[in-house]
């Protein structure tokens, strides 16, 4: 019993030692980055045909003898000495990424790597987004969307590969590209609008507790959690979400005026293989797959805009990322990720 107290006695001073340290360096860390300009991210590109080639590379070696790989190698360096001699370049392809949460948080790197596409893009290149995305707020979904519209008003093909899902906001920007290209047993769809709250006036009438709510325009509140609802209020809210849902509506069809809109717009979702039939996609295949067909003629290279985060920002990100995820894990369960 001793050793164990004089263990715990250690083990409670090694802790406090460590907490003590990171405490200095965040302080330091705050200090020589007091005063100074917030620094701003870096785009990072990497060529993912180095990608693949390293991949099968790695594989050669572990299948192929001695000499059937010096036999390869000797084949490969004539076709690569080939292909240098002709003039043609090969099509360039550019790679995004977008996987998106409740408040399409990933937007704010999305836009940097579009602007920095279209300094140099031409419309003989191509824009692959990988996209996954449930849904989330209106307005983040509509600006995200918005970025993908700069790259097709720039003329530059736009292909939008989902592996898993891309409905409600997630479809929002998956039609605005050329094609669209679906896993089969991805989700799709959810062309709708919703909004749901709790509403605790009979709880508080039961105890006695009075709620005001004070607006300055009819319309200001029309739904509340404490106040009490009246009819008006929600016949004005329900118009919000129809008049929301003509507009999603219209936003899918100016891009893809196959649909039957009325019929796909309905807030259902649909598999892949369906989707195809709805002409919600325009074809089966993994985003993988996709890309390693282009790999095979044209230069791919994946782009990804990264912020740069002083030492407190990532201790403070680290500490409130852990409270957003459960909170908007259970948000999206709530919610059942529709558009809302």
């Amino acid at each position: 019993m001793e050793f164990f107290a004089e263990y715990a006695v250690f083990l409670a001073k090694t802790v406090t030692l460590v907490i003590a340290i990171l405490v200095v360096l965040a302080s330091f860390a705050a200090l020589r980055s007091k005063g100074r300009r917030k620094s701003v991210g870096q785009l990072q590109v990497s060529k993912l045909n180095d990608f693949y080639k390293g991949l099968r590379e790695r594989l050669e070696q572990t299948l192929l003898d001695k000499d059937q790989l010096k036999a390869l190698r000797k084949v490969e360096a004539k076709s690569e000495k080939k292909q240098k001699k002709k003039t043609e370049a090969k099509p360039r392809v550019f790679v995004l990424d977008f996987d998106g949460d409740i408040k399409a948080s990933a937007t704010e790197s999305l836009r940097h790597e579009i602007t920095a596409l279209l300094t140099l893009v031409t419309p003989k290149d191509e824009v692959v987004l990988r996209l996954e995305s449930g849904g989330g707020m209106v307005h983040s979904y509509g600006l995200a969307s918005s970025q993908l519209a700069r790259i097709r008003d720039a003329g530059v093909p736009l292909t939008v590969c989902i592996d898993k899902v891309a409905a409600s906001g997630g479809y929002m920007m998956a039609c605005i590209g050329e094609k669209i290209i679906s896993a089969p047993f991805a989700i799709l769809g959810s062309i709708g609008v919703v909004a749901q709250l709790p509403n605790v006036n009979r709880l508080l009438k039961k105890h006695d507790i009075d709620f005001e709510v004070l607006t300055a325009g009819e319309y200001k509140r029309t739904l509340t959690v404490f106040g009490e609802n009246t009819e008006k209020g929600r016949e004005k809210f329900q118009e919000d979400l129809d008049i929301t849902h003509q507009l999603f509506k219209n936003f899918v069809s100016r891009y893809r005026p196959q649909l039957a809109i009325d019929e796909v717009a309905t807030g259902e979702i649909w598999l892949g293989i369906a989707a195809l039939d709805k002409q919600l996609v325009d074809e089966l295949k993994t985003s993988d797959e996709y890309l390693a067909e282009r790999a095979k003629k044209s230069e791919l290279y994946h782009l990804h805009y990264a912020e740069r985060k002083s030492l407190q920002e990532r201790i403070g990100m680290a500490a409130s990322g852990s409270v957003d995820r459960v909170l908007l894990s259970w948000w999206s369960r709530l919610t059942q990720q529709r558009f809302w």
